[in-house]
Order: C-alpha cells, then sequence, then structure tokens
C-alpha cells in the first residue's frame, strides 16, 4: 500500500492541505526527522531527507494527530482512514 513514490508524497501532503496544520519543508536537526508545534498548527520536516524518510515522517505524523475528517474531500477522508490501518514496515 505504501509507495515511495514523489506521486505518493503529494497525496500524502494533500492532506495536510485539507487539514488544520501547515506542512513545511525546513532545514534542522530533528531528531525524529520532524517537528510538531500543535499550538500553531506547523508540522515542519527535513527538507535534507530523503523521499522515503519524508514519506515515513509524513505517515508517522498523520498517525499521531487528530485530524479534523470533516474538512477532508471523500477520496482524502478514504485515503486517510486507509493510512490509520497500515503498519508501517520499518
Amino acid at each position: 500500500m505504501i509507495k515511495y513514490t514523489k506521486q505518493f508524497q503529494n497525496k500524502l501532503e494533500d492532506l495536510f492541505a485539507e487539514s488544520q496544520y501547515i506542512l513545511r519543508y525546513e532545514k534542522g536537526n530533528f531528531k525524529s526527522g520532524y517537528c510538531v508545534i500543535k499550538e500553531k498548527g506547523v508540522v515542519i520536516i527535513n527538507k535534507y531527507y530523503p523521499l522515503e524518510g519524508k514519506i515515513n515522517c509524513l505517515i508517522d505524523i498523520i498517525r499521531t494527530l487528530s485530524l479534523d475528517l470533516s474538512r477532508f474531500s471523500e477520496s482524502n477522508r478514504k485515503f486517510y482512514l486507509e493510512l490509520t490501518q497500515i503498519e508501517l514496515a520499518l
């Protein structure tokens, strides 16, 4: 189910575009590869991560945040529900 392609990354980014969080790619030395500032609704991912690392971070973040499903389109809602059911193979 998880594909490490730019198109799959774009689908994950679309979830953030429809959510209450702002997704940014910045340089930083985050221990987990990303930083979530819940008070401001900002998610920052290390821009120097390879594609696979960015996708794994996005999936990890999506699973830990409680996103408002009412803001999602039908296709993104279905995609979000599928993502929350998948086990991430590391």
